[in-house]
């Protein structure tokens, strides 16, 4: 079943993108993979001072008429493969490659209107519990988010519990009746509206392997991966999903759920995981218990007897440690763990600089090559977990870079592993109170107005109230009092 258009004229009065808009995108395109138009990146990059005004042309009249050329509406699929040699299909990872032009006119749709229609959003659907594919989210917001709501949650129970949900295949299972009905609920104009159905109607795609070609399948169904409009497209899809009890939380990172429910709440789990179940049946999704696990947080030093364990979901595995988007929590919020485990990993990378030195690679570039691949992936998401980080963890984690320099991986001006966290902290903090936008912002506290003359306050924002050690790990709780006195 293909989503329906909608029948009005009402057409945006800023669907005009001007020769200047076209030519400012087209010379800054990336090195990309080129679709079945055969129009590489580079080349509409080196002639975009020929080609802007007709391709400027082309988008005004697709928006205008809500019609998609046919070329743009067919994906390349190329089968990369996951191990050195593979041999069945489960081997290899589809990538789907759409035209590049497509996806220079899906970029300005979603961010001139999909965006905007995230902020005031109908009563059905809801996306400030999303963290992914809008302009201020990221992995390390959703973890803040998480971290603080299960803190504050726990100054009041003895216990959290957090089930990582898991859907089969979510992407590729999204049925575009289903996303279309949700985007008519947006306030978008009509004839974008009616652009993005045209976006998915008649949608095929085929397959390159071995210098050869397949023949095209058409498709009624995925969020059309490879597209600029995907990740969009599955946020307004995940959008209606809920909680069913007051007091339980829903965190959304594309298709990564975490329910957390409160110990005063904890017999409603089968309830809220039945609610999960109807929403993924409805919308053609798969929910995959075997891949889904539940962690129970307590507070540091506490201990549960025996009869406050509450019983297993059926099907659900109940894990000691927790992989959550990339980093690795505990049930007592530690992070000593994670911050083990991405040694091990980081010191693999010794070797790697190792045979690099050995071919000729200087140390000002090992320097650049040990910043970008391992000191990075050692401070990813730093934001969340630096406030819970105890003095050993941290200790460990300027002992290894003291070893990089030592080798010279590292050079002598690169900062401490403290500098780093502190700046990445203080950057995040000032992006979150300097924008009501910000998928964060929502989180802080309210501004306090004074009628005295004081000194400059760094923020307007009320002090929150610690409650425990934990309140005082949380990145908003240490920004806020960050030079409060």
């Amino acid at each position: 079943m293909q989503p329906s258009k909608k029948l009005t004229s009402i057409c945006s009065n800023a669907t005009s993108l001007t020769e200047q808009d076209i030519f400012n995108i087209l010379d800054k395109l990336k090195s990309t993979a080129t679709g079945l138009d055969a129009l590489p990146a580079w080349f509409l990059r080196i002639s975009a001072p020929s080609i802007s005004s007709s391709i400027a042309a082309i988008f005004n009249l697709s928006l205008t008429t809500s019609f998609v050329p046919a070329q743009w509406t067919v994906a390349k699929i190329v089968p990369i493969p996951k191990i050195p040699h593979p041999v069945l299909l489960s081997d290899y990872r589809p990538i789907s490659i759409t035209p590049v032009l497509s996806r220079v006119l899906e970029r300005l749709v979603v961010s001139n209107y999909l965006y905007p229609s995230f902020t005031h959003p109908p009563p059905t659907l809801t996306f400030s519990d999303q963290f992914a594919f809008r302009p201020t989210g990221s992995t390390t917001s959703a973890l803040i988010t998480i971290l603080q709501t299960v803190t504050n949650l726990l100054s009041s129970n003895p216990f959290v519990r957090m089930i990582a949900i898991d859907f089969s295949k979510a992407f590729d299972s999204v049925r575009h009746a289903e996303l279309g009905n949700k985007l008519a609920m947006l306030d978008i104009p009509d004839n974008i509206h009616n652009w993005l159905i045209s976006f998915l109607e008649n949608r095929a795609h085929c397959t390159d392997f071995q210098g050869l070609r397949s023949t095209t399948a058409k498709i009624s169904a995925s969020i059309v991966q490879g597209s600029a409009v995907g990740p969009a497209a599955y946020a307004v899809v995940a959008s209606d999903l809920s909680v069913s009890i007051q007091g339980n939380f829903l965190v959304k990172f594309a298709d990564d759920t975490y329910l957390i429910v409160p110990a005063k709440n904890s017999s409603t789990c089968s309830s809220e995981i039945a609610n999960i179940e109807s929403w993924a049946a409805a919308n053609n999704l798969k929910f995959n218990r075997s891949k889904t696990f539940e962690i129970i947080f307590r507070k540091p030093r506490t201990h549960l007897s025996p009869g406050e364990i509450p019983p297993v979901i059926p099907g659900v595995e109940r894990v000691s440690s927790l992989k959550c988007l990339g980093i690795t929590i505990t049930p007592t919020l530690s992070f000593t763990e994670h911050i083990r485990q991405t040694l091990i990993t980081c010191q693999q990378s010794f070797y790697a600089l190792k045979i690099l030195r050995s071919h000729g690679l200087g140390n000002d570039a090992l320097s650049v090559v040990f910043n970008a691949c391992t000191l990075s992936k050692l401070t990813y998401c730093s934001p969340a977990w630096w406030g819970f980080a105890n003095s050993n963890d941290r200790d460990m984690l300027e002992a290894f870079l003291k070893r990089a320099r030592k080798f010279n991986y590292a050079s002598s001006s690169t900062p401490t592993v403290s500098e780093i966290c502190d700046r990445a902290d203080h950057r995040l903090f000032e992006r979150v109170i300097s924008n009501k936008n910000h998928v964060l912002y929502p989180l802080l506290p309210p501004k306090v107005r004074t009628s005295m003359t004081l000194r400059k306050r760094r923020h307007e924002h009320a002090l929150p109230l610690k409650k425990s050690k934990l309140d005082e790990s949380n990145f908003l709780c240490r920004m806020l009092y960050f030079g409060a006195y």
